[in-house]
């Protein structure tokens, strides 16, 4: 799959609109649930295609493995956006992100941080080799 910058991707360029306006209005400090319900609105008022809780099943030699995680957004059908309401981010919250584009074999995730002062968003593109 090859690289496309953020601002040539149409799709992830406006989720990340979207969440900075919610960052905008809110600021940081409030709980996760709370920027994930108002990035719902965002999303709505924008018309940006989402699903919210989506599950996220991982199989094993065709067996499902037990316990269902849930992806905060898939958006466009095919943009994971997994959100974080922390000051940091780290190694663990990039494994998840790539951990749900394995899983649901989506081509593009994003990760979007609300608790720092300033959104923290990063892409990530699935590769041909997961």
């Amino acid at each position: 799959m090859a690289y496309m910058p953020p601002e040539r991707d149409g799709r992830t360029f406006a989720i990340i609109g979207a969440a900075m306006e919610v960052h905008r209005v809110l600021g940081p400090g409030f709980l996760e649930s709370f920027f994930r319900e108002a990035l719902q609105v965002e999303f709505g008022l924008r018309r940006i295609p989402f699903k919210v809780e989506v599950p996220c099943n991982v199989e094993y030699k065709g067996h499902r493995l037990g316990g269902t995680h849930h992806i905060d957004f898939v958006c466009f059908d095919a943009v994971v956006v997994e959100i974080k309401a922390r000051t940091t981010v780290g190694a663990a919250e990039h494994a998840q992100v790539l951990n749900y584009l394995a899983a649901t074999k989506c081509p593009v995730g994003l990760l979007l941080n609300f608790g720092a002062p300033r959104l923290e968003y990063r892409r990530f593109i699935r590769s041909e080799a997961l």
